[in-house]
């Protein structure tokens, strides 16, 4: 059944990096605010060292993570064994987003492949690592990755993503600051 662990240890990492799709879950301070959980995919996860990890955050019709995480920080990300034996993690932590001006960034970009549709990189430092049985949750097959957010972004210019990213990302649902233009 379920542990709570001190670190990400080799044997866990190996698992995470097996792993075709993870959960972000974040939430504003206010009682009224919006909870957001988003699947991720594609080669986006790093894991840094036992506490700390990372990932690509990609283009997208809203900001809510960017949002939260500017105002209080908080964070989880869940990983389900989707084959092989059930298991399922979660890393909760106080995360930042990491833009292309910074030094952090710089440092992290470097252990991703290139994403023309990368806003930013989400830097988790992992307070709490906890598993748990993942008994009920169904096996799927993994087919394949999806390319449609490749392909929308390489057809636009840098101007154009500029401009989008202006369109929707400046504000989370919640009036929250977003992305600083």
């Amino acid at each position: 059944m379920g542990e709570i662990l001190t670190e990400i240890d080799d044997k866990l990492q190996s698992w995470i990096s097996r792993q075709q799709m993870f959960f972000v879950a974040t939430a504003p301070l206010s009682a009224s605010g919006h909870i957001n959980c988003s699947p991720k995919g594609s080669d986006s996860f790093r894991v840094i060292n036992p506490l700390t990890v990372a990932y690509q955050d990609l283009t997208g019709s809203g900001i809510e993570t960017t949002a939260h995480l500017q105002e209080n920080g908080r964070i989880v990300i869940m990983f389900c064994a989707f084959a092989g034996a059930p298991q399922i993690v979660r890393l909760h932590g106080n995360g930042i987003p990491l833009f292309s001006d910074s030094a952090d960034y710089q440092q992290i970009a470097k252990l991703f492949h290139p994403h023309p549709g990368e806003r930013s990189i989400i830097k988790i430092d992992v307070q709490r690592i906890a598993t748990s049985c993942g008994f009920s949750v169904p096996l799927y097959d993994y087919v394949d990755g999806r390319d449609v957010l490749d392909k929308w972004t390489e057809q636009k210019s840098p101007a154009e993503l500029a401009a989008y990213r202006q369109k929707k990302n400046q504000s989370s649902i919640d009036g929250l600051p977003g992305l600083s233009f």
